[in-house]
């Protein structure tokens, strides 16, 4: 293939890219738009599980703080009667 024909070649593929670059464009910030949306969507699904992890641990802090307090005094007798 002589250099006329690269040239040529490569002429017609920059002039194709032109004329695709608004539709690439328009498909890249539709791209853009949909990746921040579920960053969005993903976050705010994140924040709202910790919350209604929050209110659980609070509802139910008047059963799991005594089973923690006892569980806690077990371990330290079990290990207080294995080292002597």
């Amino acid at each position: 293939m002589n250099t006329f024909l690269k040239i040529l070649l490569v002429a017609l593929l920059v002039v194709v890219a032109v004329k695709l670059l608004p539709v690439t464009l328009a498909i890249g910030c539709l791209l853009a738009g949909a990746a921040v949306l579920a960053l969005v969507v993903g976050a705010s699904a994140a924040v709202l599980l910790f919350g209604i992890l929050a209110v659980l641990a609070a509802v139910l802090a008047p059963i799991w703080l005594p089973v923690l307090i006892i569980v806690g005094i077990v371990a330290l007798c079990r290990r207080a009667t294995a080292k002597s």
